[in-house]
This record gives structure tokens, C-alpha cells and sequence, in this order.
């Protein structure tokens, strides 16, 4: 459990274990044990961010959201929804070495061209680029606005 990659982001209160030298993580979300892989290390500091500086309610966020993407079941990292229940962010995690590029873009814009969300994040845990759909375009943003 010692090789946990410090993040740009603020350090989440999660709850680790192991068992036979495997790292699990209780999922603030799903609240049960996950194996702690390095994008699964993002994704839980992400969730925490999002609801601690952002009020992003945990209870409207889904986690590993299904998406069908010609006639493949994709799944994007997490999907917020509004009060009306509308997806409102999706966001793609990735490793901490995994480096945010075009491929990582297309990806979520993918994604969201079956959610149709006003914003899109994606993450590796040290770098974060936020943007907003506006009438088809992808807008760059320096934050999200709170909820």
C-alpha cells in the first residue's frame, strides 16, 4: 500500500485493505471493496473532490456508467446528474502515467455523444482539463462551477 502516486488533488479519506498482497479500496460510490488500481486511486480522489469543493452530490453520481456505443457496451469512469436527473458531467480518469492527449479527448467526446452533457473532465490525477459543450462546440475551462 506504499506506492500510492501523490495526486494533484486533494487527499481523500478512503478506506484501504488488503488481502493476499491485493490493495482494495472502499468505493465511495458503490461502497463496496474494489481492487486499487492506479486509475481507481483517480477516480476515488476525483469522486471526493467533486462532492468536498465542488457539492457535487455522491448520491447523483454513477460509477462506471454503461454507455452503448455501436453495439458495444462502453463504460465512461463517472457521469454527475442534475436534479432533473439529466447527465450534467462525465468525466474519463486515467493512471497517473497515462498521458492526457488527443486519444483521451476523443474518447470522452465519444462517450458523451451518447450523453450529451454540458461538461466533460478528464484526469489522470496530476493533470485535469475541464470543458464545456456549448452548441457543439468544446470549450476549454479553467473550473467547474459548484452545484
Amino acid at each position: 500500500m506504499n506506492n500510492l502516486v501523490k495526486l494533484n488533488l486533494p487527499l481523500a479519506q478512503l478506506k484501504l485493505s488488503e488481502e493476499n498482497k491485493i490493495t482494495f479500496v472502499r468505493c465511495l460510490i458503490r461502497n463496496k471493496k474494489i481492487v486499487l488500481t492506479p486509475e481507481e486511486w483517480v477516480r476515488q480522489h476525483l469522486i471526493y473532490y467533486l462532492d468536498s469543493h465542488f457539492n457535487y452530490s455522491k448520491s447523483r453520481m454513477a460509477v462506471e456508467y454503461e454507455i452503448k456505443y455501436n453495439q458495444l457496451n462502453k463504460r465512461a469512469d463517472i457521469v454527475y446528474f442534475d436534479l432533473d436527473s439529466n447527465p450534467y458531467l462525465i468525466v474519463e480518469c486515467k493512471a497517473p502515467n497515462v498521458k492526457l492527449n488527443k486519444d483521451v479527448l476523443h474518447q470522452i467526446v465519444t462517450y458523451n455523444s451518447k450523453l450529451n452533457t454540458p461538461y466533460m473532465l478528464i484526469s489522470n490525477g496530476i493533470e485535469h482539463y475541464i470543458f464545456e459543450v456549448i452548441e457543439n462546440q468544446i470549450i476549454a475551462r479553467d473550473t467547474l462551477s459548484k452545484q
